[in-house]
């Protein structure tokens, strides 16, 4: 007789008292298909410089590596405008990469276009050209900071070291897990990558945090970059698979420990913002009765 599954992940299965955290959408890279096809013109120009002989090979190289340039600040400087936009506080990227990918791609095309035709006004206005239109096409980088007003700057200053050293256990995690050879590994890695980065927004968006979240950002990362490390040497070795459930476990543990972290200190900010209200509306108040009574 055919008997139904009944299991943890099964629709029916029992609820056992432990919360199993919600997969998170994975973030898409904002770099997109128009920036990805700026490394052609560079590779096509390598292609054609090596047989130009010796002045038209060095001109050639020359734009074929400022173009290669190019693309790459501009996918940096995509990636950097794109975390700009997410956050409600955030600083101006300290180096304009886009526009300097714009230049790059000018200098590029205006090297190619003198070796082919020596002609240098021709192209000066060429490069010209290529940067107004790379500019309307990418735009420029945020010139200006966001949300900054009343944030201590040393304080940010303080935030921004802490969460570099969390963004550097992560990436670790991320490649040590791909020693292991499992897919389903590395997207749960990535997802409890996500919760972690929702704590790193609230700690930047309020730098009070940090005191409360530095143990998350420091030693219960560098413990899940350790521990990540051991398992993916033991795991690529012998496919243990009671290790392997014990590692989801642990990121299960870690992502609804970092989750609760994250929604206390909202919590505690709302509790903040109550408290300011409170006494603002108690100033007012004792303002407002001396005005009656003309003191």
């Amino acid at each position: 007789m055919a008997k139904r599954y009944g299991g943890q992940f099964s629709p029916n299965a029992e609820n056992t008292g432990k919360t199993t955290p919600q997969p998170k959408p994975l973030k898409a890279d904002p770099v997109g298909a128009r920036s990805n096809i700026m490394f052609v013109p560079p590779i096509i120009a390598t292609m054609t410089s090596v047989f130009s002989g010796a002045v038209g090979m060095t001109f050639g190289l020359a734009g074929a590596a400022s173009l290669g340039l190019g693309a790459w600040l501009l996918r940096e400087g995509i990636r950097a405008h794109a975390a700009y936009d997410t956050r409600r506080a955030a600083r101006r990227p300290a180096i304009p990469r886009k526009l300097f990918a714009a230049l790059a791609a000018g200098l590029g095309v205006s090297l190619l276009a003198f070796r082919n035709d020596g002609n240098l006004v021709a192209s000066g206005l060429l490069a010209l050209c290529v940067v107004a239109l790379h500019v309307v096409a990418f735009g420029i980088d945020p010139m200006q900071d966001k949300g900054m007003e009343g944030i201590d700057t040393f304080q940010q200053d303080r935030v921004a070291k802490a969460i570099e050293g969390a963004q550097g256990h992560l990436s670790a995690m991320k490649d040590a897990i791909k020693r292991s050879g499992d897919r389903r590994l590395l997207d749960r890695v990535e997802q409890f990558s996500l919760t972690a980065q929702d704590l790193f927004r609230t700690v930047e968006e309020d730098p009070r945090d940090l005191t409360s979240a530095r143990k998350y950002l420091s030693v219960y990362l560098q413990g899940a970059r350790d521990a990540t490390v051991a398992f993916s040497d033991l795991y690529s070795r012998s496919q243990d698979q009671t290790a392997r459930d014990d590692y989801l476990t642990l990121l299960d543990d870690l992502e609804q420990n970092f989750a609760a972290r994250t929604q206390k200190l909202l919590s505690d900010d709302r509790t903040d913002l109550t408290v300011e209200i409170e006494v603002l509306r108690e100033r007012l108040g004792r303002e407002t009765q001396r005005n009656k009574f003309g003191e």
